[in-house]
């Protein structure tokens, strides 16, 4: 009888023909990997309805909380601000990060074998390093919004003009790209020929590079050091920049700095959450597999989802937009009245 859902799993493994491997395989055949088999989170049956359950309305929790916040920017005048601007597209990120793994975990709790294609498996990597990496570039423009805004609040609008507004959010996805390029780059050329079992519930770049056929040494501290360059240049500049304005905040004793005191608070808490997870994932070498999967699920769900929580639960304005959108859109009666008008155009 078997204990493990994965047990039951057989990837198979194309052979393309008889190629000359790495001195350090023995044989003549070089056999190709066409799936990767994903551990996931638990192996144990009698958990995988209720993490289904669990995940499911996380994952709704997740797209509701962000859309709305993006919906509540787009829809009130009063937040066409760079702030808010980018605290949008932030939100927008947020959906793509839980979005580029999350529904096929939650699949994969319903089935026996948790497969991957080698294509798709090389996608997830592509887009998980592309949208992180677009989130710490954009969290530290938002930084910068900050520190304009309280350090030298009569030029503010002058320089977060709308088109310098775009152009950071457009630097964030460039760098990101650029990173998650180079990120591939070492993985695409990779011989997989051999174990094919990832011990996460998506492709993490780090895990599948150790099941290439080759020693993979070199290729794992070039891996960390670009995504440690990232994740430690971007946290720095972020801890400068909001020490530079917890400075100039204290200094400073007015109901706007107050204000600022409560958004300040809001960032820097996005930040800790989000760059703790990255950082010690990619350039702590000592954590195991389970540490590493319990902080993926965290900066790929759980940040996501206290994102929206954090940034409204704290700010008035945000708050008052989404009561002012709220009784436009959701006024007694109205969902009853549009029933009956569809019912109506149905029975012409």
């Amino acid at each position: 009888m078997h204990n493990s859902l994965t047990d039951l799993c057989f990837s198979p493994i194309q052979v393309t023909g008889t190629k000359s491997l790495p001195k350090s395989m023995n044989g003549t055949n070089y056999s190709r990997v066409t799936e990767f088999v994903l551990l996931g989170l638990s192996s144990s049956r009698e958990l995988q309805p209720f993490l289904f359950l669990i995940f499911s309305l996380l994952y709704l929790a997740i797209l509701l909380g962000n859309f709305l916040i993006i919906l509540t920017v787009t829809s009130d005048s009063r937040l066409h601000t760079p702030m808010y601007f980018l605290l949008a597209n932030l939100s927008f990120i947020d959906v793509c990060v839980a979005s580029f793994a999350t529904p096929k975990m939650i699949a994969d709790f319903l089935v026996e074998c948790k497969t991957i294609s080698f294509d798709a498996c090389l996608a997830q990597i592509f887009f998980v390093h592309l949208f992180t990496g677009s989130e710490m570039v954009l969290l530290v423009s938002m930084a910068y919004d900050r520190y304009v805004a309280i350090c030298k609040p009569l030029h503010y609008m002058t320089i977060m003009s709308r088109r310098v507004c775009v152009v950071l959010v457009l630097i964030s996805w460039f760098v990101g790209f650029i990173h998650t390029t180079s990120q591939l780059a070492f993985t695409v050329n990779l011989p997989f020929c051999g174990p094919n079992k990832v011990d996460s519930f998506f492709c993490d770049l780090p895990l599948v590079t150790k099941l290439a056929c080759i020693d993979t040494y070199v290729v794992s501290l070039l891996i960390v050091a670009d995504s440690g360059f990232l994740s430690l240049s971007s946290f720095l500049l972020l801890v400068v920049s909001y020490t530079v304005i917890l400075v100039t905040v204290r200094t400073r004793s007015s109901a706007s700095m107050a204000k600022a005191r409560s958004t300040l608070t809001a960032h820097i808490t996005v930040v800790s959450l989000f760059f703790g997870p990255c950082i010690f994932i990619y350039v702590w070498p000592f954590s195991s597999y389970s540490i590493d999967k319990v902080l993926a699920v965290f900066y790929t769900i759980f940040t996501p989802i206290l994102n929206p929580v954090i940034y409204t639960l704290r700010n008035k304005e945000v708050k008052s937009a989404m009561s002012k959108l709220k009784s436009r859109y959701m006024k007694p009666g109205q969902v009853s009245v549009v029933i009956r008008n569809v019912l109506f155009l149905e029975t012409k």
